[in-house]
Protein backbone atom coordinates (compact mmCIF):
# COMPACT_ATOMS: atom_id res chain seq x y z
CA UNK A 1 0.00 0.00 0.00
CA UNK A 2 1.19 3.10 -0.40
CA UNK A 3 1.33 5.61 2.32
CA UNK A 4 3.11 8.74 0.98
CA UNK A 5 2.84 10.28 -2.51
CA UNK A 6 4.31 13.38 -3.95
CA UNK A 7 4.07 14.49 -7.28
CA UNK A 8 5.64 17.65 -8.07
CA UNK A 9 5.18 19.10 -4.68
CA UNK A 10 6.20 22.72 -3.37
CA UNK A 11 6.40 24.22 -0.59
CA UNK A 12 7.92 27.48 -0.96
CA UNK A 13 8.38 30.77 1.73
CA UNK A 14 9.10 34.25 1.02
CA UNK A 15 12.49 33.68 0.92
CA UNK A 16 12.44 31.29 -1.50
CA UNK A 17 13.80 28.35 0.10
CA UNK A 18 11.62 24.91 0.60
CA UNK A 19 10.83 22.36 -1.62
CA UNK A 20 10.78 23.19 -5.53
CA UNK A 21 10.30 19.73 -6.69
CA UNK A 22 9.47 16.73 -4.97
CA UNK A 23 8.17 13.68 -6.83
CA UNK A 24 8.51 9.79 -5.20
CA UNK A 25 6.22 7.67 -3.87
CA UNK A 26 6.72 5.41 -0.57
CA UNK A 27 5.10 2.23 0.44
CA UNK A 28 4.09 0.88 3.79
CA UNK A 29 6.56 -1.14 5.76
CA UNK A 30 9.37 0.32 4.93
CA UNK A 31 12.95 2.74 6.18
CA UNK A 32 13.58 5.45 3.88
CA UNK A 33 16.45 7.81 4.79
CA UNK A 34 16.11 11.33 3.74
CA UNK A 35 19.73 12.42 2.91
CA UNK A 36 20.82 16.04 1.56
CA UNK A 37 23.23 18.74 2.92
CA UNK A 38 22.07 21.58 5.18
CA UNK A 39 19.57 23.63 3.37
CA UNK A 40 18.31 21.06 0.77
CA UNK A 41 14.78 21.00 2.03
CA UNK A 42 14.73 17.86 4.24
CA UNK A 43 13.22 19.37 7.34
CA UNK A 44 10.74 21.01 4.99
CA UNK A 45 9.68 18.19 2.82
CA UNK A 46 9.38 15.95 6.33
CA UNK A 47 6.95 18.40 8.26
CA UNK A 48 4.88 18.73 5.12
CA UNK A 49 3.95 15.06 5.00
CA UNK A 50 3.28 15.00 8.49
CA UNK A 51 0.88 18.35 7.92
CA UNK A 52 2.71 20.85 9.70
CA UNK A 53 3.14 22.44 6.62
CA UNK A 54 0.60 23.64 3.94
CA UNK A 55 1.88 22.59 0.28
CA UNK A 56 2.17 25.80 -2.00
CA UNK A 57 2.45 23.48 -5.20
CA UNK A 58 1.84 19.99 -6.89
CA UNK A 59 0.61 17.28 -4.81
CA UNK A 60 0.98 15.36 -1.83
CA UNK A 61 -0.96 12.22 -0.51
CA UNK A 62 -0.82 10.78 3.19
CA UNK A 63 -2.72 7.83 3.96
CA UNK A 64 -4.74 8.51 0.49
CA UNK A 65 -5.73 12.04 2.39
CA UNK A 66 -4.33 15.54 1.88
CA UNK A 67 -1.79 15.75 5.37
CA UNK A 68 -2.32 19.44 6.61
CA UNK A 69 -5.15 19.81 8.88
CA UNK A 70 -6.18 15.43 8.50
CA UNK A 71 -7.34 13.94 11.44
CA UNK A 72 -6.08 11.01 9.71
CA UNK A 73 -2.72 11.40 9.38
CA UNK A 74 -2.40 13.36 12.72
CA UNK A 75 -3.85 9.70 14.54
CA UNK A 76 -1.65 8.08 12.58
CA UNK A 77 1.85 9.75 11.98
CA UNK A 78 4.42 11.29 14.41
CA UNK A 79 7.07 13.31 13.61
CA UNK A 80 9.93 14.10 16.37
CA UNK A 81 13.03 16.46 15.94
CA UNK A 82 15.21 17.96 18.52
CA UNK A 83 12.93 21.21 18.53
CA UNK A 84 10.22 19.48 20.10
CA UNK A 85 8.39 20.81 23.29
CA UNK A 86 7.00 19.95 26.13
CA UNK A 87 5.51 21.51 29.38
CA UNK A 88 7.90 21.83 32.12
CA UNK A 89 5.29 21.46 34.36
CA UNK A 90 5.56 17.40 32.94
CA UNK A 91 8.10 15.46 34.02
CA UNK A 92 10.22 12.65 31.59
CA UNK A 93 7.61 10.17 33.47
CA UNK A 94 4.61 12.27 33.04
CA UNK A 95 5.21 12.21 29.31
CA UNK A 96 5.48 8.62 28.52
CA UNK A 97 2.08 8.52 30.86
CA UNK A 98 0.52 10.85 28.64
CA UNK A 99 1.63 8.52 25.49
CA UNK A 100 -0.19 5.96 26.21
CA UNK A 101 -3.42 7.39 26.15
CA UNK A 102 -2.83 9.43 22.51
CA UNK A 103 -0.94 6.06 21.06
CA UNK A 104 -3.30 2.98 20.68
CA UNK A 105 0.22 0.45 19.62
CA UNK A 106 1.75 2.52 22.30
CA UNK A 107 4.78 0.27 24.25
CA UNK A 108 4.64 1.02 27.82
CA UNK A 109 7.22 -1.73 28.52
CA UNK A 110 9.76 -0.98 25.95
CA UNK A 111 9.80 3.09 27.02
CA UNK A 112 10.75 2.03 30.15
CA UNK A 113 13.11 -0.30 29.78
CA UNK A 114 14.81 2.37 26.90
CA UNK A 115 14.60 4.79 29.93
CA UNK A 116 16.50 2.91 31.94
CA UNK A 117 18.97 1.44 29.47
CA UNK A 118 19.48 5.17 28.42
CA UNK A 119 20.24 5.73 31.96
CA UNK A 120 17.64 9.00 31.38
CA UNK A 121 16.63 11.01 34.54
CA UNK A 122 12.49 10.60 35.09
CA UNK A 123 11.64 12.84 37.30
CA UNK A 124 12.43 16.26 35.19
CA UNK A 125 11.46 18.37 32.69
CA UNK A 126 12.71 18.17 29.28
CA UNK A 127 14.25 21.63 29.63
CA UNK A 128 16.58 20.11 31.96
CA UNK A 129 17.73 17.27 29.76
CA UNK A 130 21.07 17.74 27.49
CA UNK A 131 20.88 17.59 24.03
CA UNK A 132 21.71 14.12 23.65
CA UNK A 133 19.70 13.01 26.43
CA UNK A 134 16.49 15.27 25.30
CA UNK A 135 17.21 13.54 21.17
CA UNK A 136 17.20 10.15 22.84
CA UNK A 137 13.83 10.40 24.70
CA UNK A 138 12.16 11.55 21.94
CA UNK A 139 13.14 8.40 19.71
CA UNK A 140 12.38 6.53 22.64
CA UNK A 141 8.81 8.85 22.19
CA UNK A 142 8.97 7.31 18.28
CA UNK A 143 10.23 3.86 19.17
CA UNK A 144 7.55 2.89 21.87
CA UNK A 145 4.28 4.93 19.92
CA UNK A 146 4.61 2.44 17.24
CA UNK A 147 2.87 5.09 14.71
CA UNK A 148 2.15 3.52 11.00
CA UNK A 149 4.18 6.15 9.99
CA UNK A 150 7.03 7.40 12.28
CA UNK A 151 9.53 10.51 10.90
CA UNK A 152 12.70 11.17 12.71
CA UNK A 153 14.02 14.57 11.89
CA UNK A 154 18.11 14.11 12.90
CA UNK A 155 17.49 12.04 15.25
CA UNK A 156 21.25 11.84 17.11
CA UNK A 157 22.13 15.15 16.65
CA UNK A 158 23.84 15.58 20.11
CA UNK A 159 24.41 11.62 20.99
CA UNK A 160 27.57 10.65 21.91
CA UNK A 161 29.10 7.94 19.36
CA UNK A 162 27.58 4.54 21.65
CA UNK A 163 24.43 6.05 22.27
CA UNK A 164 23.77 6.56 18.60
CA UNK A 165 24.82 3.21 17.56
CA UNK A 166 22.01 1.77 19.98
CA UNK A 167 19.31 4.17 18.94
CA UNK A 168 20.36 2.92 15.59
CA UNK A 169 19.93 -0.83 16.69
CA UNK A 170 16.83 -0.23 19.01
CA UNK A 171 15.35 1.51 16.14
CA UNK A 172 15.94 -2.11 13.85
CA UNK A 173 15.16 -4.30 16.37
CA UNK A 174 11.42 -3.05 16.88
CA UNK A 175 11.38 -2.15 13.38
CA UNK A 176 11.61 -5.86 12.62
CA UNK A 177 9.07 -7.21 15.35
CA UNK A 178 6.37 -4.61 14.48
CA UNK A 179 7.30 -3.29 10.56
CA UNK A 180 5.78 0.56 9.87
CA UNK A 181 6.49 3.02 7.81
CA UNK A 182 10.12 4.98 9.06
CA UNK A 183 11.49 8.23 7.27
CA UNK A 184 14.72 9.15 9.14
CA UNK A 185 16.75 12.37 7.97
CA UNK A 186 20.46 12.76 8.63
CA UNK A 187 23.33 14.65 7.33
CA UNK A 188 25.35 11.44 7.27
CA UNK A 189 24.36 8.60 4.89
CA UNK A 190 26.98 6.64 6.24
CA UNK A 191 25.47 6.30 9.74
CA UNK A 192 21.84 5.02 8.53
CA UNK A 193 23.42 2.74 5.07
CA UNK A 194 22.92 -0.59 6.69
CA UNK A 195 19.45 0.55 8.50
CA UNK A 196 17.43 2.24 5.75
CA UNK A 197 16.18 0.18 2.86
CA UNK A 198 15.60 3.21 0.35
CA UNK A 199 17.43 6.04 -0.03
CA UNK A 200 15.43 9.40 -1.33
CA UNK A 201 18.23 12.31 -1.51
CA UNK A 202 17.07 15.99 -1.60
CA UNK A 203 19.26 18.95 -3.24
CA UNK A 204 18.07 22.26 -4.03
CA UNK A 205 14.36 21.26 -2.74
CA UNK A 206 13.91 18.49 -5.21
CA UNK A 207 14.39 15.17 -5.15
CA UNK A 208 17.29 13.82 -6.97
CA UNK A 209 17.45 9.87 -6.63
CA UNK A 210 15.02 7.65 -4.77
CA UNK A 211 16.32 4.13 -5.05
CA UNK A 212 16.76 0.82 -2.81
CA UNK A 213 20.17 1.71 -1.28
CA UNK A 214 21.58 -1.66 -2.63
CA UNK A 215 21.28 0.04 -5.78
CA UNK A 216 22.48 3.27 -4.93
CA UNK A 217 25.99 1.31 -3.91
CA UNK A 218 26.37 0.07 -7.48
CA UNK A 219 24.80 2.92 -8.75
CA UNK A 220 28.19 4.63 -10.03
CA UNK A 221 32.08 4.25 -10.34
CA UNK A 222 35.05 6.20 -10.52
CA UNK A 223 37.64 5.93 -13.36
CA UNK A 224 40.69 6.94 -13.06
CA UNK A 225 43.50 7.27 -15.57
CA UNK A 226 45.19 9.75 -18.16
CA UNK A 227 43.52 13.10 -18.16
CA UNK A 228 43.47 12.89 -22.50
CA UNK A 229 42.25 9.95 -22.21
CA UNK A 230 39.98 9.79 -18.82
CA UNK A 231 38.31 13.28 -20.71
CA UNK A 232 37.69 11.55 -24.30
CA UNK A 233 36.14 8.30 -23.16
CA UNK A 234 33.89 10.05 -20.72
CA UNK A 235 32.33 12.29 -23.14
CA UNK A 236 30.43 9.05 -23.95
CA UNK A 237 29.31 8.58 -20.42
CA UNK A 238 27.00 10.13 -17.83
CA UNK A 239 28.87 11.96 -15.72
CA UNK A 240 27.90 12.74 -12.22
CA UNK A 241 31.16 14.28 -11.34
CA UNK A 242 34.65 15.64 -12.45
CA UNK A 243 36.86 15.44 -9.65
CA UNK A 244 40.25 17.42 -9.27
CA UNK A 245 42.95 16.54 -12.01
CA UNK A 246 46.87 15.60 -10.69
CA UNK A 247 50.08 14.81 -12.79
CA UNK A 248 48.18 14.44 -15.44
CA UNK A 249 45.73 11.94 -14.50
CA UNK A 250 42.26 12.53 -13.20
CA UNK A 251 39.01 10.72 -11.96
CA UNK A 252 35.70 10.94 -13.16
CA UNK A 253 32.84 9.49 -11.71
CA UNK A 254 30.15 8.03 -14.08
CA UNK A 255 26.95 6.09 -13.83
CA UNK A 256 27.70 2.31 -13.40
CA UNK A 257 26.38 0.37 -16.40
CA UNK A 258 29.32 -1.26 -17.67
CA UNK A 259 30.03 -5.04 -17.93
CA UNK A 260 33.17 -6.98 -17.63
CA UNK A 261 34.42 -6.59 -20.92
CA UNK A 262 33.52 -3.08 -21.47
CA UNK A 263 36.00 -2.15 -18.46
CA UNK A 264 38.94 -4.55 -20.16
CA UNK A 265 38.64 -2.85 -23.19
CA UNK A 266 38.78 0.47 -21.89
CA UNK A 267 42.61 0.10 -21.62
CA UNK A 268 44.81 2.46 -19.13
CA UNK A 269 42.03 3.52 -17.05
CA UNK A 270 41.07 1.84 -13.85
CA UNK A 271 38.15 1.44 -12.21
CA UNK A 272 36.80 1.43 -8.79
CA UNK A 273 33.32 1.44 -6.64
CA UNK A 274 31.71 4.79 -5.65
CA UNK A 275 29.92 4.14 -1.56
CA UNK A 276 26.80 5.81 -1.38
CA UNK A 277 27.93 8.72 1.05
CA UNK A 278 30.36 9.46 -1.91
CA UNK A 279 27.84 9.49 -4.36
CA UNK A 280 25.39 11.58 -2.51
CA UNK A 281 28.35 14.12 -1.98
CA UNK A 282 29.32 14.08 -5.66
CA UNK A 283 25.62 14.72 -6.84
CA UNK A 284 24.67 17.54 -4.70
CA UNK A 285 28.11 19.43 -5.50
CA UNK A 286 28.09 23.15 -5.90
CA UNK A 287 31.12 23.37 -7.99
CA UNK A 288 33.26 21.27 -10.56
CA UNK A 289 36.59 21.36 -8.37
CA UNK A 290 37.19 20.63 -5.01
CA UNK A 291 38.36 22.16 -1.90
CA UNK A 292 42.01 22.42 -2.58
CA UNK A 293 41.07 24.61 -5.80
CA UNK A 294 40.09 27.24 -3.68
CA UNK A 295 43.47 27.64 -2.24
CA UNK A 296 44.85 27.35 -5.75
CA UNK A 297 42.68 29.96 -7.17
CA UNK A 298 43.49 32.27 -3.91
CA UNK A 299 46.87 31.78 -4.63
CA UNK A 300 46.72 32.70 -7.84
CA UNK A 301 44.85 36.09 -7.10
Amino acid sequence: MTVIECRHLEKRFKNGAGVKDADFIIQENTITGIVGRNGSGKTTLMKTIAGYLKKTGGDISVFGEKPFNSLKVSANSMYLDEYTVFSNALTTKDILHHHSRFYPNWDAELAQRLAEYFALPMNVGTDYLSKGQKNTFFGILGLAARCPLTIFDEPTTGMDASVRKDFYRALLKDYLAHPRTILISSHHLDEIDELIEDLLLIDGGRSVLHLPIEEVKEYAMAVTGPTVQVKSWSDQQEVIARLEEKSGFSTVVVKNHFTAAEKAAARDLRFSPVSASDLCVYMTRRNTGGIDDVFSNSQHG
